[in-house]
């Protein structure tokens, strides 16, 4: 792969598992470089506009508590480590590695595709998770702002919906996230995978610092917004010790439900994580990726449902018996929120070609 680059979570462009080709860079020695600028220079992040043609993507999984998603983006630029959405930039002939993280798709016909599907007769209303795949609050929302647009349709149509970020910028729509929680409409879920800012940069390099996202949490939950914490990729012998102490900072701040989830390793996941351990922790590498494999079945990852979230074995027993002591330990058994409210969708009034009388 290669050398870490500065504010990015890859090392380089590793092919992704459709390429029919693929390219690899020789120095040749005819120019000189100097090295640490190249290590230490980062590249630019490009945008493109996408004209998506569906946009809520429906899932039937046995495992994921919710059956509608939406994505306004396609890639990330908070560039994850262990991004489990990486290998979905194979499908666009892209890197899962560093094109991932520095070639976003935006949707920008997202919000108007989405106003035509809840005004469609058969349209059934259930809530649709937000930003599942790729962060829907990542850096480019902040000039973009198709994710607000989209909140802005859901909160017209009384639409229940929770999101998942890493990114403190949800603060923005407070506005919006406060009138409908007090009508049951929205949740709202960190992923906080570390206390440690150093090792936040190393993992997630261009998500929101665990200070920001605790901040966060703390503004939301203040405003009435339910506000829960995901302690989401637990990687063992990096960030697992953390597990307690991050449960408790995000009770301490007004959390009032949370989760864990091992981390998983599928397609181009797995070589792109083992490189990055060997970057930044290559005394811990074998250890870790051993602990893995033991999870797995001696894979790096296993895929069936009800174990790809928790794991298998002693190691995934201790972890969850931890977490279940922490949880209830911390009383987050006795803060659970109402539930998300179907009942009060109001489907979007198609355009008429007439206009409105009144």
């Amino acid at each position: 792969m290669g050398e870490m680059i500065k504010g990015r979570g890859s090392t380089g462009h590793l092919p992704g598992r459709f390429a029919v080709t693929t390219a690899q860079a020789e120095d040749d020695g005819w120019h000189e470089r100097d090295r640490e600028d190249e290590i230490a220079s980062s590249p630019a992040t490009r945008v493109t506009e996408e004209r998506a043609r569906s946009i809520i993507s429906r899932n039937q999984s046995p495992d994921i508590p919710f059956q509608q998603s939406l994505n306004p983006y396609r890639g990330c630029e908070h560039g994850c480590s262990y991004c489990f959405a990486r290998p979905s930039h194979a499908y666009l002939d892209l890197s899962p590695g560093l094109d991932f993280e520095t070639r976003i798709f935006a949707k920008t016909n997202a919000p108007e595709l989405l106003r035509k599907e809840l005004a469609k007769p058969g349209y059934r209303c259930s809530p649709i998770a937000l930003g599942i795949n790729t962060d829907a609050y990542q850096p480019t929302e902040r000039k973009l702002g198709l994710t607000r647009r989209i909140i802005e349709v859901l909160a017209e149509t009384r639409h229940p919906f929770s999101l998942i970020t890493k990114n403190a910028l949800v603060e923005r729509d407070l506005d919006l996230l406060a009138p409908m929680a007090r009508e049951h409409l929205v949740q709202v879920y960190f992923s906080i995978t570390t206390l440690d800012n150093h090792l936040s940069a190393r993992l997630e390099p261009r998500a929101s610092a665990p200070h920001s996202r605790l901040r966060a949490v703390r503004r939301l939950s203040e405003a009435g917004i339910p506000v829960g914490v995901m302690f989401a990729p637990v990687i063992p012998w990096v960030n697992d010790a953390e597990l307690e102490a991050v449960l408790e900072a995000a009770r301490d701040a007004g959390a009032d439900s949370a989760g864990y989830v091992l981390l998983r390793l599928p397609h181009e996941v797995s070589p792109l994580f083992r490189d990055w351990l060997q970057t930044h922790l290559p005394q811990r590498a074998e250890h870790v990726m051993s602990t893995i494999q033991q999870l797995r079945g001696g894979k790096d990852y296993d895929a069936r449902f009800g174990k790809r979230f928790s794991g298998d074995g002693v190691y995934a027993e201790l972890l969850a018996r931890r977490f279940d002591l922490a949880y209830r330990r911390l009383g987050f058994d006795r803060r659970r929120h109402q539930g998300l409210d179907v009942s009060k969708f109001v489907p979007p009034r198609p355009p008429s070609p007439q206009g409105e009388l009144f």
